[in-house]
């Protein structure tokens, strides 16, 4: 039976103090404000709003202090913060087409109407660690190289060209209402509205490793990245007093978009077929990989063999989601001694020899 605990309260404030000083550390050094985190790690901030699903980046850089680094841990935090606010409505779906564009690669065409820009990557960095960094005296202006770029927008869909030579397959618009998955519960088969919801709130190193197996042979895939594009697009609402849209800000975006291999029959003339990722702020891995899982899971409804983890709907949609996954995983650290004991009872009892002298385990052999 459980047993009863006198301090256990004391204990958990005593846990909680201990905690906001692991987090503090030396208090020689001056803290890490809020604003330094949303500046200087942006990639940390684009993950947990992302995986959240709330932009917002000082709330998610108020998580990530709160949670001392721990990413997992600010993800739940801003998601649990998420389910306390009011909804007022849908915006308008967002229209990437007329990005700013901050960086925009593609790996199917050299030369790109709008040209490639690289943008901010570390694509092209040698993989040496900076020692220059810990001099941290430097001055502003000796720190970060001056931005003499100019922002570009409304640089053509590269999967736009194959749409219009229809060697491209595109999926009909549909009319009906758009699930939400964090209001309504995820039924199978789900459909691919769904699917991306929960993919764009799946953890990063989850959709990362099945994105990698697609393309070791798991998951019938052999991508090409047709674009990807980072920057900041035109969020619009239409209010219903109103019969019209209106702007109310800009947010930043990463958009991915793969081309797969092709598939047709004799009735159909063979066309390409396309993964699709989107994630908040500059995110290029999670979109990446998001694509790619995509797509694979997108293999029955075009009549492929489904052979592969990452093409099995229910094993992927139901694990990739990093807090429900964290939260499995902590809850063995609650006591289980009922259980416990129940088990080791029951071991010693086979241990133990009966009248004869030999072990029941024994016996069974």
């Amino acid at each position: 039976m459980y047993v009863a605990v006198k301090g256990g309260e004391k204990a958990i404030d005593h846990a909680h103090r201990l905690l906001a000083q692991k987090r503090r550390g030396d208090t020689a050094i001056p803290e890490l404000s809020v604003r330094q985190i949303q500046e200087q790690m942006p990639f940390a901030v684009s993950r947990v709003m992302t995986e959240a699903s709330l932009y917002d980046r000082q709330l998610a850089a108020l998580a990530i202090k709160q949670a001392a680094g721990d990413l997992l841990e600010a993800i739940f935090l801003l998601r649990a913060y998420r389910t306390t606010l009011p909804r007022f409505m849908n915006s308008v779906p967002l229209e990437t087409a007329g990005m700013v564009i901050e960086r925009r690669i593609s790996a199917t065409y050299k030369d790109l109407p709008g040209g490639q820009i690289l943008g901010p990557t570390f694509d092209y960095t040698h993989r040496l660690l900076d020692f220059s960094l810990l001099d941290e005296t430097r001055s502003a202006t000796t720190a970060v190289a001056e931005d003499n770029t100019a922002e570009v927008g409304h640089c053509p869909r590269v999967l736009a060209w194959l749409e219009q030579e229809g060697l491209m397959r595109t999926e009909q618009p549909s009319t009906a209402s758009v699930p939400d998955v964090t209001r309504e519960p995820l039924d199978f088969p789900s459909n691919r509205q769904q699917r991306l919801q929960m993919l764009a709130r799946g953890d990063e190193g989850f959709m990362m490793a099945l994105a990698y197996s697609t393309q070791r042979g798991y998951g019938r895939n052999h991508p090409f990245a047709g674009e990807i594009r980072i920057g900041e697009v035109e969020l619009w609402i239409e209010p219903e007093e109103l019969g019209f849209a209106v702007c109310v800000g800009d947010v930043e975006v990463t958009e991915c978009e793969m081309v797969n291999q092709f598939i047709g029959t004799a009735e159909q003339a063979p066309q390409f077929t396309r993964g699709y990722g989107l994630a908040f702020g500059y995110n290029e891995r999670k979109a990446m990989s998001m694509a790619l899982v995509d797509r694979a899971l997108c293999g029955e409804e075009l009549g492929e063999e489904i052979l592969s983890p990452a093409q099995q709907e229910e094993f992927v949609l139901m694990h990739s989601d990093n807090v429900e996954a964290a939260g499995f995983v902590a809850h063995l650290k609650l006591p289980h001694y009922v259980d416990f004991q129940s088990e080791l009872e029951l071991i010693r009892k086979m241990h133990k020899p009966d009248a004869s002298g030999v072990a029941k385990q024994e016996q069974e052999a």
